[in-house]
């Protein structure tokens, strides 16, 4: 059995961070406020996007127990040289659906919004979106209440 080296796992990682990156968020289902569910890695989409986000920052980086990037699993320390761990974060604007509740969210590659948006949008409703794209990562978690006054963000370490 061949196993997937660090270089490829480096070159897989280059090869994500070259496509478009979008973090869409969803509501989910109320019913999870009661009993929580949990991601599946056969989940292909969220439960009920309201829209989606292109990556503020992409980057790679390393385990580095006083790096500045810190995330649920860890810390890691920013890098020039492609690793197998990708840092991302998106920053969402207070006005990106500022009403909803919001349950869930995910990382997306490849998405293609629908022709003759507006240069520079990046922002998307569902409706905007021509192909998803491929689900990378998904995350539900406790709801959080949208406000107008809040500016929400992101950030993962995806490690390949």
């Amino acid at each position: 059995m061949a196993i997937l080296t660090t270089s490829g796992r480096s070159a897989l990682a280059t090869a994500v961070v070259s496509q478009p990156l979008h973090l869409a968020w969803g509501t989910g289902s109320a019913g999870w406020d009661i009993t929580p569910v949990t991601e599946s890695i056969g989940d292909a989409a969220l439960m009920a996007e309201v829209g989606r986000r292109s990556s503020t920052y992409v980057g790679y980086c390393t385990p580095n127990t006083t790096g500045d990037i810190i995330v649920p699993t860890g810390r890691f320390a920013s890098s020039d040289t492609p690793t197998n761990n990708i840092y991302l974060r998106f920053n969402f604007d207070f006005s990106d659906a500022s009403t909803s509740t919001i349950r869930e969210a995910a990382v997306f590659m490849g998405a293609v919004p629908v022709a003759g948006l507006p240069a520079g949008q990046k922002y998307f409703l569902p409706s905007q979106i021509q192909s998803q794209g491929i689900l990378l990562a998904i995350e539900r978690f406790p709801k959080i209440v949208r406000s107008a006054t809040v500016r929400q963000s992101f950030e993962f370490v995806l490690t390949i």
